[in-house]
């Protein structure tokens, strides 16, 4: 056992841990970062994600930014209740720890965001609005150039310039408190080397628990078997930062039995395999049956609920169904991420025993979604409202048969992005007890904050994690400063 004395300890290498972890340094804070990974693996899932931003100019965040957090920021709560927590910043015990995204977070959310762009751009990060992974998009969205990879690159070269000690190969397991509650450090594990202590006031950025079969099972629940985590990095996160948390009095926020659900490739080993071409196809599952709406909008904004609705099938796949008409959509292949081939048949019978679905179920399927299509030319790149008509479930826009030979399919299962239950901050990004009252010491940043409720918004994850990484790091080294 080792003592190691720092003025602030990051957990977790990502974009949230490495932004608090420079905040921290560039105020003069001696610092130390956790990895679990070996160095040339760090960066947990944020060296894997294309990292969209919901931002319309490199200093505005979107229009509807703020609305629609608000709008998926809590669950079936009193509303008296959620309206006292927007208006009175200071509230009672009782709204100040409630399981809702506190509106003065989002409100300081939107607020820093365009500073947090401009600070990355001093260490030489790169941003413009680049193609959308989509062939459809109802929103704007900044990229960093390079992607997520590229955001962790800058932020550990500048923190290993200004000195921050890496700790790699090092998983943090519990949190050290002194005689009065107050956060002090940390207990961590080293491979090789054993148990260590870092001491010093803790930011927690380790990622939520979709790597933890155990934590999924307990909070999503049995089929969470069917789920896995979108790339490789996800495997990481096991949730030790939300439970050493909430081990010691902290609040839960977030919607703890739920998660960002994107719709993959199961046969693909790559990072997010992504299958978002079925608006021009059907959704079939292993019985050969339609089960959802695929095209109730456009897919950036439906994705999400309709791979729930995969989810639920059985063994949580459905394959996609699409004839050769998909391939003449302009830029088809934006919406095939996967670098596995289509199975494909001359006939459907002969597809759906590629499939391993009984084709008389899926020749039905089809015929019974041909007769309910209009006959209208769809318009593919803008929704053009062609619809079916007496068909349950309905397909909203891009109803057209499906009759031009050779027929595709894709298998999709739901991938899980990340979870979406952690802990509670304030605007300073303190992690709030049960009487959401600061935890003295205590920080956290990225995808340890629970923030969402049964609908993600899109593009925002990475920006969290950069936001209030650096407003942790920062606050924690000026009260460092101060005492």
């Amino acid at each position: 056992m080792s003592l190691e004395q720092f003025d602030v300890v990051v957990a977790g290498c990502g974009v949230a841990g490495l932004s608090a972890a420079v905040a921290a340094a560039e105020a003069g804070a001696r610092v130390a970062i956790l990895e679990r990974a070996p160095r040339e693996e760090r960066g947990g899932q944020s060296r894997y994600t294309e990292a969209y931003l919901r931002m319309k100019s490199l200093d505005e965040v979107s229009d509807d930014f703020e609305t629609h957090l608000a709008e998926n920021g809590s669950g079936a709560i009193d509303p008296d209740l959620v309206e006292q927590a927007a208006t009175d910043a200071r509230g009672t015990s009782l709204t100040r720890a409630l399981s809702l995204a506190d509106p003065n977070v989002i409100e300081e959310f939107a607020r820093a965001a365009p500073g947090t762009i401009a600070w990355l751009q001093t260490m030489g990060a790169r941003f413009d609005f680049l193609p959308t992974q989509f062939l459809t998009k109802s929103q704007p969205r900044l990229l960093p150039i390079g992607g997520g990879q590229a955001l962790v690159d800058v932020l550990a070269a500048r923190a290993e310039a200004l000195g921050v000690h890496f700790f790699y190969e090092t998983t943090a397991q519990a949190l050290q408190r002194d005689a009065g509650g107050r956060v002090i450090g940390l207990e961590a594990r080293t491979r090789g080397q054993g148990v260590r202590y870092l001491h010093g006031r803790v930011v927690l950025a380790s990622g939520g628990f979709e790597g933890n079969a155990e934590m999924m099972a307990r909070y999503i629940g049995p089929r969470a078997v069917y789920l896995r985590p979108v790339c490789k990095g996800g495997y990481y996160n096991r949730g030790e930062g939300i439970r050493m948390a909430l081990d010691i009095g902290a609040a839960a926020c977030g919607d703890f039995g739920s998660y960002h659900a994107e719709p993959v490739d199961p046969r693909s080993g790559i990072s997010e395999p992504s299958v978002f071409i079925f608006p021009y196809g059907i959704l079939v599952n292993l019985d050969g049956e339609r089960f959802t709406d695929e095209a109730p909008g456009t897919v950036d904004a439906v994705y999400e609920p309709v791979t729930r609705r995969i989810f639920e099938q059985r063994k949580g796949t459905a394959w996609v169904v699409l004839d050769a008409r998909h391939q003449r959509i302009p830029n088809y292949r934006l919406g095939i991420r996967t670098d596995q081939p289509p199975v494909t048949g001359a006939t459907l019978a002969e597809l759906a025993g590629k499939m391993g679905v009984p084709p008389d179920r899926l020749e039905a399927t089809v015929a019974r979604y041909n007769a309910a299509c209009s006959g209208q030319d769809w318009q593919p790149l803008v929704l053009d409202g062609v619809a079916t008509t007496g068909l349950y479930p309905p397909k909203s826009n891009w109803a057209c048969p499906l009759g031009e030979a050779p027929f595709h399919a894709y298998p999709i299962i739901s991938s899980n992005v990340f979870t979406f239950g952690g802990l509670k901050v304030d605007t300073q990004a303190r992690v709030v007890d049960a009487d959401g009252e600061p935890i003295a010491g205590l920080y956290a940043a990225g995808e340890v904050i629970g923030m969402y409720y049964g609908h993600y918004t899109g593009a925002t994850s990475v920006l969290k994690g950069l936001v209030f990484g650096r407003i942790a790091g920062a606050d924690a080294a000026t009260r460092v400063a101060s005492a």
